[in-house]
This record gives structure tokens, sequence and C-alpha cells, in this order.
């Protein structure tokens, strides 16, 4: 089924008139960001703009851009520099951005713009009161208590390079049983019901402090940084200049805390992306 979108997609064919089309991975803030962004350009051009959004994973999204069935999304630096340049994860920001602006251009004909301001990494997160009851800070205090704990993953972070198999090797991970594969969206809720001991969910996620659950520290720094900033065919912008320019005025806007705060808008309130999107570029991108 993961797929699915994408040969959709593909049917589609590549004959389409003037317009952009903006596309989402298949969770909250992909979808939300993929909303600031197609707004965004609406406010700012005369182009129409055409929503592709919960697409599916990285690799669903990054094969639609690719194929120029999308024309622009919101990409992770971390995720394209270990999942889709197959390198080893780095630690270092600026590093990291600049290995993948230059090597999205070269191998895809892709331009990255600026991040937006946030890094949304991974955030290995356990229960509060279990947090307080075994002592568990950092993601290495759960060596302890992992022997007798569930683990329930996203099914991207199972497979990527810089997902669980290299998280149990740094931090000597070893569960009850093999991780439980399910929807990201899914495992904030099984956390939180006790259906799971511990999940890999989103540092960004408004669910963490909805359903008081607790993220670790990464003190062994396993995990490389997660910029968030538009991904946009080369072609696009050499065509429309004026998307460049509108992209530009969302770089750099958008903070950790307020990431939460309008993923807790989504999540917990339930309010509709378009409004919350509306909403955030009044103020901030007037």
């Amino acid at each position: 089924m993961l797929y699915t979108p994408l040969i959709l997609l593909l049917s589609a064919g590549c004959h389409r008139s003037d317009r952009i089309v903006v596309g989402s991975k298949n969770f909250t803030e992909s979808d939300l960001l993929g909303e600031i962004v197609a707004q965004q350009i609406e406010r700012r051009t005369s182009l129409p703009v055409e929503r592709r959004f919960h697409l599916g994973g990285t690799f669903v999204c990054h094969q639609a851009i690719t194929a120029g069935q999308i024309d622009l999304y919101v990409e992770y630096t971390g995720t394209a520099y270990t999942a889709v340049l197959k390198l080893s994860p780095g630690p270092d920001p600026d590093s990291v951005y600049r290995a993948v602006a230059a090597e999205y251009q070269r191998r895809f004909g892709l331009v990255w713009g600026r991040p937006l301001g946030f890094d949304n990494t991974f955030a290995i997160t356990v229960r509060r009161a279990d947090a307080a009851r075994y002592g568990l800070k950092r993601i290495s205090d759960l060596a302890r208590v992992a022997p007798r704990w569930h683990a329930g993953f996203g099914y991207e972070f199972l497979e990527r390079a810089d997902g669980f198999r290299g998280l149990a090797g740094v931090y000597g991970l070893r569960f009850a049983s093999p991780p439980t594969a399910m929807d990201l969206g899914l495992t904030y809720r099984a956390l939180a019901e006790g259906k799971v001991d511990v999940i890999a969910g989103n540092s960004t996620d408004g669910q963490i402090a909805a359903l008081d659950l607790v993220a670790l520290e990464d003190d062994r720094h396993y995990f490389p940084p997660y910029q968030a900033a538009a991904v946009t065919r080369a072609q696009v912008l050499e065509a429309h200049p004026e998307v460049r320019r509108a992209l530009a005025e969302l770089e750099g806007r958008i903070p950790d805390a307020e990431m939460r705060r309008l993923n807790a808008l989504a999540d917990v309130e339930h309010r509709d992306i378009a409004v919350i999107a509306r909403d955030w570029l009044r103020v901030n991108a007037p």
C-alpha cells in the first residue's frame, strides 16, 4: 500500500498547465508544512497551486519529485543525508545541509532552500511515569529496562540507516521481542495506553506533551540534524523565480517550539490544517 499513491500519481502523466504542485509525506507536520508552502506561493504569486499531500514516506516523495510529478515538498536534512544519499550520519548541521544541497543539485536537479528554523529529530519516548520510576533521562538508560520492555516504531524507522538497527547497536538495546511496526501516527497513543513501552516519535510533535510522555536525551549523539527545508525542482525555480522569493520569506521563521505548537493545534485540538497555515502566515509572513 505504501507505493499506491505514487503509482496513481505517475499514472496521471506529465502533462499539466503552468501550475505548482506541492507534495507532502504521510504525517501531520509534513501536511502542515506543505499547506504553509502552498498558501505562501498562492499569496505571493499568480500561479495556481495543486496539493498532493500525504503521499507516503521519504522514498515515495523523492520518487515523485524526481519524476516531475510534484514540484516541491519539505524534506529534512538528516533524512536526505542518510536515507536518500546513503551517507553516514554526521552531527554538524551546516555540514549536513551543505552536503545535501550540493548532492541534490548534482544528482537530481533539486534545489534546497534554507532551513525553516527547526530541527525535528527522532525522539525516543517513554511514559513520564516510567521515566520517573526507572530513572530514565537518557537513551543509554534504556538498556537497563529494555529486556523487559516492548517497543513500537514507525515502518520507516525500522528500515532507515539512521533508524533502529544503528540505534540498538550504539546503545546496546535488546527488547523483550522484536519491535512492533506501526504507522507513526499511532505510536503515541499505543505508548500512552500501555500497548508498547517505548517509541521513536518526532521531537516537534505536540502529542508528546499532550499525552504526558518524555523524550530521552540522545546522549551518544546518534541522530544527525534534521532541519526542515523546502526542496524544489530547479526547472521550476528557473521558470518562476517568484516561487524562490516566496519560499525565502519562510526561511528561519519556525523555531522548534512554534512547530510543536502548530502540530498540537492539528493533532491535539484537531483544527483544520488550512486554517492553521492561514493564521500562521497572517502573523509571521504578512
